[in-house]
């Protein structure tokens, strides 16, 4: 049976997808077409290649090429910005994605730092963080982008929305509140300081969560009727000793409060990658704009 409280991720990724196919035949011609999509791994990490698969998925439904590029473990701060430098300049290329983690050594700001912002798909150098203060939300952060879009899921109305957002990192907590202040909602954000998160999160209408605890968050700190954004990922080990990927809310005692919530995996993380190629369709149009193409 479906149980009509779990938004389905795939869902919305499906949608979104298609979309991004119908924006790619309309923009993408044969004087212009749409450029690829380039990952960049560095070293052997297995979680990055379960993400570049689901990327390539993704952008081969989108019509979208991609390419997977692997940078050795051992390269130098300077040999990667070398070779960003080259993807900026190739009008071949429309987006760059940098694989996390990277290796201790690489210093992972500035490298975001030099993908020039028309080609920064993922949202995530400081230039295109900044510009969501003054409400350019185009090639926002895509998981960031992909819990705004989840809320919309749920059909409530933005305008005066109570939302609670739990977690304030630079790349997910923060540009989600200033997100949902652009589109008329009233956020509180909490973070490890909070005195009590419980007392915000049970007025809120919608409680988006992002800090990388497992099931930190319990049915009695959510209001019943709410939505509830889980962005956690976290892996612990069952009652058996087996593998288990799990959010930061605890979904199946939440579920019988809230009116919508996110399971994971199969919430946030199928909408996160659609965001990344819609990012794509406006970095070539912004780029054909521009003159680049």
């Amino acid at each position: 049976m479906i149980d009509h409280r779990l938004i389905d991720g795939k869902i919305v990724q499906g949608r979104i997808l298609k979309e991004v196919a119908t924006a790619v035949s309309k923009y993408s011609t044969n004087k212009n077409p749409i450029g690829k999509l380039v990952s960049i791994s560095i070293g052997d990490v297995p979680e990055v290649a379960v993400y570049v698969r689901g990327q390539a998925k993704a952008a081969e439904r989108a019509n979208i090429p991609f390419q997977q590029i692997k940078w050795p473990a051992d390269i130098t701060q300077a040999q990667c910005k070398v070779e960003l430098l080259k993807l900026n300049d190739d009008s071949k290329v429309v987006g760059v994605i940098l694989q996390r983690p990277v290796p201790n050594h690489i210093q992972l700001r500035s490298l975001q730092s030099a993908i020039h912002p028309l080609k920064d798909v993922e949202g995530m150098s400081p230039a295109s963080i900044g510009n969501i203060v003054y409400n350019d939300i185009a090639l926002a952060p895509c998981t960031a982008a992909a819990a705004v879009e989840l809320i919309r899921e749920t059909g409530l109305s933005m305008a005066g929305l109570e939302v609670v957002m739990i977690g304030h990192s630079e790349i997910v907590g923060k540009p989600i509140a200033m997100m949902l202040m652009a589109e008329g909602a009233t956020v509180t954000v909490c973070h490890h300081m909070t005195r009590s998160v419980a007392m915000h999160s049970r007025r809120a209408d919608v409680v988006v969560v992002a800090v990388g605890k497992a099931h930190l968050i319990k049915a009695d700190m959510i209001r019943p009727g709410a939505a509830v954004i889980d962005i956690g990922i976290n892996q612990i080990n069952d009652a058996d000793g087996n593998h288990k990927i799990v959010g930061d809310v605890d979904t199946e005692a939440v579920k019988e409060v809230a009116s919508w919530i996110t399971p994971v995996p199969g919430g946030v993380g199928p909408v996160t990658t659609a965001i990344l190629m819609r990012n794509a369709t406006v970095a070539h149009k912004r780029q054909l704009d521009a003159g680049w193409i």
